[in-house]
């Protein structure tokens, strides 16, 4: 039975929904023409090649981090958010709204900026879970349509082929995009966290692993976020699998210094596909029952220092956020509260899934 508060939040998701008259349409990949992966590839060479932006302002400045290059691209700027951000938006509450916000923000960026005409693309990465290495996402080498394939150890696993086989960023040093395929990413690490360590990363965002999502924690927002970011979720897993800058491996040119993580992973253009896929996810399961519709829980403080304080705040720890609460744009982007996107077509956004 519901509650009358999630009755009043459902009452509020279709009221919004009404002012949202023609919503434009997120679709997979492998759905769009040639033509229409070029124009994405296209305005994203584009950012790269646009000079840094100096209304950049790190809000955090973790000391985790380089400091921000001056002589990178817009592309960069871009990346370097969620660099300074890191610490906020990874195991808080603001997980997923954040990352809704932050790719329409790059869907925007590519049409003011580049001349995009077309919606973020998604990766089903679950129809490709029973083989990602022989996926059809990474046996494209079309030089102006394709995403390329995966690099190689031996050339610190630099994009071979592809569109973007020479794509340059600066962060955490400069360098070309990397790709390398790794099955099996958590060997070696916390065992107190990555509990089932020898697991294949494919197991965790299976088909199966989505419909539990969508289906499952009803009325239960700190579920259903523990469970696609937890560490071996099927979130963490995607990154991973794909190793390189999207796994957050630093390059051979990076310092001795640099720390791996999540920082720099949107140097890889799947990272806006990918997370797209991640928020395809959250809006299939926020329509999927009405006590879904339009809430939200998490704390603003990462509590991942040991498995303990893990399991008692797995999405932030307080101060506890709520619809109000802000997401920091380091001076790139208006800003955008957590309500501005609890629904995809209300507030500051307007599209649905096919």
């Amino acid at each position: 039975m519901l509650t009358l508060s999630a009755v009043f939040l459902f009452g509020l998701f279709c009221f919004a929904h009404a002012n949202c008259t023609n919503p434009a349409v997120r679709r997979e990949w492998r759905t769009l023409s040639t033509d229409e992966r070029a124009n994405w590839i296209s305005a994203i060479q584009c950012l790269s090649e646009l000079p840094h932006d100096p209304a950049l302002t790190p809000y955090v400045n973790p000391d985790d981090i380089v400091s921000v290059n001056a002589s990178g691209s817009y592309y960069d700027d871009i990346v370097y958010m969620h660099m300074d951000l890191n610490h906020i938006i990874h195991f808080t509450g603001l997980f997923l709204p954040f990352h809704r916000w932050y790719v329409q923000m790059y869907e925007n960026a590519l049409k003011e900026k580049c001349g995009f005409n077309g919606t973020s693309p998604y990766w089903n990465w679950a129809a490709d879970a029973p083989d990602v290495y022989e996926s059809t996402m990474f046996q494209d080498f079309n030089p102006v349509s394709g995403l390329g394939g995966w690099g190689n150890l031996s050339d610190d696993a630099q994009v071979p082929n592809g569109a973007f086989s020479d794509f340059q960023l600066s962060y955490p040093s400069y360098h070309t995009l990397r790709r390398n395929f790794t099955l099996q990413p958590y060997i070696g690490l916390d065992p107190t966290l990555f509990t089932n360590p020898y697991e294949d990363a494919n197991a965790t965002f299976t088909q199966s692993e989505v419909d539990k999502m969508v289906n499952g924690f009803v009325g239960d927002y700190k579920g259903f976020q523990v469970y696609m970011e937890g560490f071996e979720g099927a979130h963490g897993s995607v990154h991973e699998i794909l190793g390189g800058d999207l796994g957050g491996t630093c390059p051979s040119t990076a310092p001795a210094n640099c720390t791996p993580g999540p920082t720099f992973s949107a140097n890889e253009p799947i990272f806006w596909m990918h997370h797209a896929m991640v928020d395809k996810v959250w809006y299939d399961w926020q329509t999927a029952n009405s006590a879904n519709a339009g809430i939200f829980y998490g704390g603003s403080v990462q509590m991942i220092d040991n498995a303990t304080i893990y399991a008692e705040y797995p999405n932030g720890g307080p101060p506890m956020l709520s619809l109000d609460s802000v997401m920091h744009a380091d001076g790139m982007f208006e800003e955008s509260t957590v309500g501005d996107v609890i629904n995809t077509t209300a507030g500051i956004l307007c599209y649905i899934y096919e």
